[in-house]
């Protein structure tokens, strides 16, 4: 264990990574005194962070007391945004919703009325919650497009008009203070939809799943991958754009992105759905395509296979370049037979190496997918052990004025 890994938000890792559950295994992973340990574990019991329970007796007869991170002693407050709606929630540090709204919001109206509208709701969810604005430790945000994630801006997004490097947090933080009473400074994270629904599914479905892959085929298609529990987001961000990969034989089909031939052009729900409409078949959305899949209309079943098909050619190659254990097709088309073509194609095209340990399934956690993501994503900075030993320096010079 090296030296530097004495901080009270070091040994929080060690808890809330399940490395360590007791005193006596704090000390020995760190080699710190039996006091300084104590030092530190008062710092955390300060600031609510921990809570202790009785455990087996000791061999001196002496009960042991186990240590876990307290998940309800704060809130987050997480938004997923699609293109036409919006999915809002209050949930405890475990991920647990506690409270949540659905509602139309459309992502093309442009960023400071949907973020004003997102506070809105926040405010209400709060009061129906129960928990005071007090306890909000931060919020979390999905948005279907590409993010740099350091500065959570989102970066030339093909169906966000209006948002391309709108300073969201900014906004959203100064909304929520007004409409919901939260802190000022209060953290803001954004991410892109794909990857908060793999982390999320990947958290509470799949956690021994080094090499996680979740596609989500709404209004485009795009990927989340998460490794290692971390969810790989490539240097900027645009890791995982699988919908604006080239296919060979369609340089007709023209892309939102201003592209022709893109994955998404000729295979997502939008794609689909334009293709009903141009045989007479009333569809406009993903979820139009998914109406009529449900109600077996004949060409949406025929478009949808093919469009699975398309997305298992480009798939093969995903899959065989990252080799996940999990390939989780998500979204609107997901428990159809968008799957099925994409099976078809996938296991016809990749190597057997490739896929003899792969599963491919479809969501767990269905719309509530990126928000537990979210809070996870949350938890993750909040406690790491950097942020989280400032945030109880911050708390004690608090506390000690």
């Amino acid at each position: 264990m090296p030296s530097s890994w004495n901080t009270a938000g070091h040994l929080l890792e060690l808890i809330r990574s399940g490395q360590a559950s007791t005193r006596g295994e704090l000390q020995a992973l760190t080699g710190l005194s039996r006091s300084t340990v104590g030092q530190r574990l008062d710092q955390l019991f300060a600031a609510g962070w921990l809570v202790s329970t009785p455990g087996q007796l000791s061999t001196g007869g002496r009960p042991s007391f186990r240590l876990a991170f307290d998940t309800g002693h704060a809130i987050v407050l997480c938004a997923d945004l699609d293109a036409t709606h919006a999915h809002a929630a209050v949930l405890d540090l475990a991920g647990t919703v506690l409270a949540e709204r659905n509602g139309e919001l459309r992502v093309s109206d442009g960023p400071e009325p949907v973020l004003d509208a997102l506070a809105v709701w926040f405010a209400e969810l709060l009061a129906d919650s129960g928990r005071p604005a007090g306890a909000v430790c931060g919020v979390g945000l999905s948005v279907p497009g590409p993010v740099e994630f350091d500065s959570g801006l989102v970066i030339r997004p093909p169906i966000m008009p209006g948002w391309d490097a709108y300073p969201i947090r900014e906004r959203l933080r100064g909304a929520l203070a007004t409409r919901a009473g939260t802190h000022p400074a209060l953290p803001v994270l954004v991410d892109n939809d794909a990857n908060l629904m793999a982390l999320g599914e990947q958290r509470r479905g799949w956690p021994e799943c080094s090499t996680f892959m979740l596609v989500k085929v709404s209004t485009g298609i795009g990927a989340g991958v998460v490794v290692d529990g971390h969810a790989f987001r490539g240097i900027d961000g645009g890791a995982g754009d699988l919908g604006h990969i080239r296919l060979h034989d369609r340089a007709d089909a023209r892309c939102m992105c201003g592209s022709y031939g893109c994955l998404a052009a000729v295979a997502s729900g939008r794609a689909v759905a334009g293709q009903l409409a141009d045989l007479g078949v009333p569809a406009v959305s993903g979820a139009d395509v998914r109406r009529l899949l449900d109600s077996g209309q004949p060409d949406a079943v025929r478009l949808a296979r093919e469009a699975g098909q398309r997305c298992g050619e480009v798939l093969a190659t995903a899959v065989t370049l990252i080799n996940p254990g999990v390939l989780m097709i998500a979204g609107d088309l997901a428990e159809t037979h968008f799957l099925t073509g994409v099976r078809e194609l996938l296991y016809q095209r990749a190597l057997p190496r490739t896929t003899r340990n792969l599963q491919v399934v479809t969501s767990h956690l269905g719309d509530q997918a990126a928000l537990v993501g979210a809070a996870a994503m949350l938890v993750e900075h909040l406690y790491a052990p950097r942020q989280a030993d400032e945030r109880l320096a911050a708390h004690a010079a608090a506390t000690a004025g």
